[in-house]
């Protein structure tokens, strides 16, 4: 639609963003609350956590479920502990980012001491809105 040497921004553009990004957001609601629609009926018609089908006016919904696994942290340490299998766990050394901004405050550490330590990151986000209420 735009090529990159269209560096100029009008004023339908924002419009057009602005009424684009509301219409998302409405539909999204809407795919939303008809996915929940189809949910329960599933749940309804095969229970919980079992894939189904149906086929209505040339369409076909389906429902695929996904399973996934991991293990509860506390109870499998405590199991492997027990077990005498230590070399199974992790031992992960990460900075507490809450403490160290209180250590920070509190003087105890100075910005000095984590020179080159912190790393920035930027996201860019558009956000249009109308100056007065549409």
């Amino acid at each position: 639609m735009f090529s990159n040497n269209d560096s100029l921004i009008t004023g339908e553009m924002l419009v057009r963003y602005y009424e684009l990004n509301k219409q998302k957001k409405e539909m999204e609601l809407e795919m939303n609350q008809l996915k929940d629609a189809f949910q329960t009926y599933f749940n309804n018609l095969v229970g919980s956590n079992h894939k189904a089908e149906i086929t209505i006016s040339g369409f076909k919904l389906q429902r695929q479920i996904r399973k996934t696994e991991k293990y509860n942290e506390d109870e499998t340490i405590k199991r492997l502990e027990e077990l005498q299998m230590n070399e199974l766990i992790q031992v992960v050394k990460k900075p507490d980012d809450g403490k160290i901004k209180a250590a920070l405050n509190l003087g105890f550490l100075q910005p000095n001491h984590l020179e080159g330590c912190v790393v920035t990151s930027y996201t860019p986000a558009i956000s249009v809105k109308p100056i007065t209420p549409r």
